[in-house]
Parts: structure tokens; C-alpha cells; sequence
């Protein structure tokens, strides 16, 4: 059975106006369930992660500004949200999320965390939407109980997961690609194991053909045993913060390729949304519903 990370507490409350999509978390659980792709059952609630394995990946003195609400003013606008109570346990229950999907990944193939993709997050600090970097901290985990032996993750979120290459520069257990749109934020890149710059303006087959040609000779050269992968959906043309013409049918072959190459090199995956922001929030949803979709269709 396919297996979803869900909490209410994902969608946060934010002031009015805010453009971060806070709404498509909620709207995406109910329209799953609405249209049959999935049942109650395929969701779980995760618990808030123990500190210790968010100290794996974050330094003490950033996980005490959060937990206690004393980060800097500086950093908090780069953060681009209003820190309360509330958002950090979010945080904290998002990363929670990502690592139980790593132990139904490892049964059934797949799991999806709702939310997650969190890339922006270096050690000691937050920006862009991003407080705990989800994705890296489930990465530490898996590698510090022997559960794995070599990752690779495939962060094809439209901005550079320049938190994550950060993090993992000096791991040679994880293998860090980014394909990320070149005139798009973070305005400084960080270096990735592989990264690939976009042009602004590219369109499907384009894009498509670079994601054939490198996946598989990743896979081949790299010989993870694990996946986690960041299906941003900010690709679109519809995206006011994308830069690149993708069509959502070209999003959806994109995530149709990331899951035949797992399922054809028999290697678990760990979906994490990321980022969406076209101005019809319905476009949002849409695209990540077939991600949902397509994992339902090719796993069960």
C-alpha cells in the first residue's frame, strides 16, 4: 500500500497576501482522497523528530534559536516566514515524515512525504522557506544506522538544493545532483556532486533529454542502494518564480522517468514535494496530484 506523510499541521497558518502556497499541503491530501487515488489508510501522521538526529545535520546553536525562537531578524526574512511555536514543531514533524517514509520505502518500493524538500537549510542556518533540512537529515540517518550504504539525491526542484551540497560536500556516501534553473535563486550557487544549470526558457524536450541522458549514467556510475527524490513542481511555465517552460505533462514524464529508472534499479525512493508557486494554486495541486498519481500507478 502506498504510503503518504501527512499532518494537518502542514498547512501554517501565515499572514494574508503571504506567497508561499501554504493551502496545497491540505488541498492535495483532499483531493487524493477525493478523486479515489488514495484511501484514508495511505496516510500516516508522523510524531516530531528527536532532537538527536536533527543534530546530526544542524548545528546546536541553530536548532536553539529555533526551538527557542531567538534567530536572528536577518535570518528570519531570509527564511521568508514568521517563526512561532507553531512553525518549528511543523518543522519538525515534516522531517519526522521523511524518515518513516524511508522504512516503507524500504518494504514497498515508495513513499511520499506530502511535504519535505526542504533544500535551503544548511547546518547553522535557514532561508528560502526552509528552517531543518528534511531530506538531508533522513540522508543521516539512514547512513548512521547501516541502513544504507550509498545515496543519491535527485533534487530536480527549479533552485539549487544549495543547502543540501553544502552538507553532504564531504560525504562520499551521498551523491548530491541538482538540476536547477541557471538565472534562478539562490542567486550564489553552491557545488553539488553534479549540477546542471537550465537556461531560462527551456522547454520540455529539451529538458526531458538532459534528465535521460544523466539519470541512468548516474545510477550506473554511482550504484546508490537508496533514492530520495525533490519533485519540485516549480518547473512549470505557469510559475511565477520558475523561469523555465515546462508543460505539466512535461513534469509529469519527468517524475514518470525518476520512478522506472527506481523501479528498474530495484532502489526504495523517498519523494519530498518542493517547491510550487504558480499563481493559480489549483496548478500547484494538479502537478503534484500526478506524482501521487504516477506512484500509485507504476508501484500498486
Amino acid at each position: 500500500m502506498l504510503k503518504i506523510a501527512y499532518n494537518p499541521i502542514y498547512r501554517h497558518p501565515l499572514p494574508e497576501g503571504h506567497r508561499f502556497p501554504m493551502a496545497k499541503y491540505e488541498l492535495i491530501h483532499d483531493q487524493l482522497v477525493y478523486e479515489g487515488t488514495c484511501r484514508p489508510d495511505n496516510f500516516f501522521s508522523p510524531d516530531p523528530i528527536d532532537d538527536r538526529w536533527v543534530l546530526a545535520v544542524h548545528t546546536p546553536d541553530y536548532v536553539h534559536q529555533l526551538k527557542t525562537l531567538s534567530v536572528p531578524a536577518a535570518m528570519e526574512r531570509r527564511i521568508g516566514f514568521p517563526l512561532s511555536p507553531g512553525l518549528v514543531q511543523r518543522e519538525w514533524i515534516i522531517t519526522q515524515g521523511t524518515i518513516d517514509c524511508c522504512r516503507f520505502a524500504q518494504q514497498d518500493g515508495i513513499a511520499l512525504n506530502i511535504a519535505g524538500g526542504t533544500h535551503h537549510a544548511y547546518p547553522d542556518r535557514g532561508e528560502g522557506f526552509c528552517l531543518l533540512n528534511d531530506v538531508a537529515v533522513a540522508t543521516r540517518f539512514l547512513l548512521d544506522n547501516q541502513l544504507a550504504k550509498k545515496i543519491l539525491i535527485i533534487d530536480l526542484d527549479v533552485h539549487q538544493g544549495n543547502g543540501t551540497a553544502v552538507i553532504f560536500q564531504q560525504e562520499p556516501q551521498v551523491f548530491t545532483f541538482s538540476m536547477h534553473g541557471k538565472d534562478n535563486y539562490p542567486l550564489h550557487k553552491e557545488r553539488s556532486d553534479l549540477d546542471i544549470e537550465l537556461p531560462t526558457g527551456m522547454t520540455d524536450e529539451l529538458y526531458l533529454d538532459l534528465l535521460l541522458e544523466t539519470l541512468p549514467r548516474l545510477l550506473k556510475e554511482q550504484k546508490p542502494d537508496f533514492l530520495f527524490y525533490i519533485s519540485g513542481v516549480d518547473i512549470l511555465a505557469s510559475d511565477r518564480l520558475g523561469k523555465l517552460k515546462i508543460s505539466r505533462e512535461g513534469c509529469r514524464r519527468r517524475d514518470e522517468f525518476v520512478f522506472e529508472q527506481a523501479i528498474r534499479h530495484h532502489l526504495p525512493i523517498v519523494v519530498s514535494m518542493g517547491g510550487g508557486y504558480s499563481p493559480r494554486i489549483a496548478d500547484i495541486v494538479e502537478a503534484h496530484c500526478n506524482t501521487f498519481r504516477l506512484a500509485e500507478k507504476l508501484y500498486f
